[in-house]
């Protein structure tokens, strides 16, 4: 095994999280390559200018219009529709991001169940935001502790196109070079605002190789890197998973949080380390 699991891991997939479910699709549409982006990975809310996963193509699809979901994946959407941070489904009621996606519950939406955002025909379920509860030590200047909670304002229905992913535990360790999984919608080279969600497969980077690129002090334990291999997380990402799979179950490892000003797929980029933060998940859904 690749990746190190701990049993309280290994417990969380006797719930039924972290499995994803053959559905109907549409065909994929155009793969990605690399672009030019204006602007920094982290705070950015320009929903006309949201690049997403550099280097990858169209999520799940196998053949014709069949394709494995990503059921946990989530797409936080102002009022108006638009798609500005991605999230993901960790139960009935939360959905994990990053801080610096700035939610506004009231005006801000959860959308969960869609890969064509520019369909009508698809289950979704679209659900308010009841409270945010970021990170007590985020930092906007250095964008350490990037981590947010949304509790939605009703339980979302589990069915084959959406259900809640894995989260590993405390003391969960992965080895650079395992290969994991980013998603998240936004612009191709050729497409700004590509309709399908995409995807891509990036190795982790080691934390001596990750700061090897960005300076000794920009890369905390909180962090956890992956990437510098022809795909890239970028802009409209933020807050969405990486994430890796063990004996059939994924787990997220990060939450898209920032990186290379134009999403180099020569860079790693740097994720919120999901494992670094259970406790203080689990303590928030407790108490709320």
């Amino acid at each position: 095994m690749i990746w190190i699991i701990s049993f309280l891991a290994l417990v969380a997939s006797t719930l039924g999280c972290g499995v994803r479910q053959m559905v109907p699709y549409p065909a994929g549409e155009i793969a990605k390559r690399s672009i030019r982006a204006a602007g920094v990975l982290s705070g950015v809310r320009d929903v006309a200018n949201v690049p997403s996963v550099v280097g990858g193509g169209p999520a799940g699809i196998i053949h014709g219009n069949e394709a494995h979901s990503w059921p946990w994946q989530a797409s936080i959407q102002t009022s108006r529709g638009q798609h500005f941070c991605g999230g993901s489904l960790i139960s009935k009621n939360w959905i994990l991001t990053a801080a610096h996606c700035s939610v506004q519950p009231g005006n801000d939406y959860v959308v969960l169940g869609q890969y064509d955002r520019g369909s009508n025909n698809e289950d979704i379920q679209v659900k308010k935001i009841s409270k945010v509860i970021t990170h007590p030590n985020y930092n906007k200047q250095t964008t350490n502790n990037d981590v947010a909670l949304l509790k939605l304002s009703s339980p979302v229905q589990m069915t084959s196109r959406i259900s809640p992913i894995c989260l590993p535990s405390s003391f969960t360790s992965i080895r650079p070079g395992t290969l994991c999984v980013i998603t998240g919608w936004g612009a191709t080279e050729t497409v700004s605002n590509p309709r399908v969600l995409q995807e891509a497969t990036v190795p982790i980077v080691s934390q001596a190789q990750c700061r090897q690129f960005w300076g000794r002090n920009s890369i905390t334990d909180a962090m956890i890197c992956a990437g510098a291999s022809g795909a890239s997380s970028c802009q409209g990402d933020s807050g969405g998973p990486l994430m890796c799979e063990s004996s059939g179950v994924w787990y997220q490892v990060g939450i898209v949080s920032w990186g290379h000003k134009s999403c180099s797929t020569d860079r790693p980029v740097v994720y919120t380390r999901v494992s670094y933060f259970r406790r203080w998940i689990n303590e928030i859904i407790r108490l709320n």
